[in-house]
C-alpha cells in the first residue's frame, strides 16, 4: 500500500505541472522543455510506474536521486541546509528517503513486478 499511495501522490505533482490538474498557480505557463517540465515528466511517469509496481527498484532509485538534486538545487541554499522544515525542503527529503526505502524493499506482493507467471 505504501508504494501505491506514494506513487500516486508523486504522480499528482507531475499532473499539476504538465496538465494543470490539480491546478497549482506556480506552474502556469510551464515549458515542457525546461528543468521543471522534465521533472514533471519524471514525476508523472515514475509515479505511475510505482503506482502499478512496474520496474519499482530502478524507478525508485532514479526518483530518489531526482529528489536529492531537487533539495540541493532549490532548498539547501535558501535558509539553513540542515533544517528542511525552514527551507521548504521537507517534501523533497521525505520523497527522497521514501524512494530509497522502495529501492531496497522492492515492489511488494501487489505489483506488476511480482505477478504470477
Amino acid at each position: 500500500m505504501f508504494r501505491m499511495v506514494f506513487g500516486y501522490t508523486f504522480m499528482l505533482h507531475g499532473m499539476a505541472k504538465l496538465f494543470g490538474l490539480p491546478h497549482v498557480e506556480m506552474f502556469n505557463g510551464l515549458q515542457l522543455f525546461s528543468l521543471m517540465g522534465f521533472a514533471g515528466i519524471l514525476e508523472l511517469v515514475g509515479g505511475l510506474l510505482l503506482l502499478i509496481g512496474l520496474f519499482t527498484r530502478p524507478v525508485a532509485f532514479l526518483l530518489s536521486g531526482m529528489m536529492t538534486v531537487a533539495y540541493f538545487m532549490a532548498h539547501a541554499g535558501v535558509d539553513n541546509f540542515w533544517l528542511p522544515l525552514l527551507n521548504g525542503g521537507e517534501p523533497a527529503v521525505l520523497f527522497c528517503f521514501g524512494f530509497l526505502y522502495l529501492f531496497f524493499a522492492g515492489a511488494g506482493a501487489w505489483s506488476v513486478d511480482n505477478r504470477k507467471k
